[in-house]
């Protein structure tokens, strides 16, 4: 699975959907779409770990409950 993928499944888990997400963090809509492709930097996987109450670990390894 991708980063965007356990992203995706984190965020619905917790209530949000990409698009919600990417408003509240006022990241470029369809950015986080394409963090498959391009490696976001760690201060943008920290802000989204954070809106979701999750550790980076969580999102980079898929870890979250």
């Amino acid at each position: 699975m991708g980063l965007y993928e356990q992203i995706r499944d984190i965020a619905k888990k917790r209530g949000y959907s990409i698009n919600k997400l990417e408003k509240e963090l006022g990241f470029a809509r369809s950015s986080i779409n394409k963090f498959n492709k391009n490696k976001p930097s760690m201060e943008k996987i920290q802000q989204i770990a954070d809106l979701l109450g999750v550790t980076t670990d969580a999102i980079l390894l898929g870890e979250a409950d």
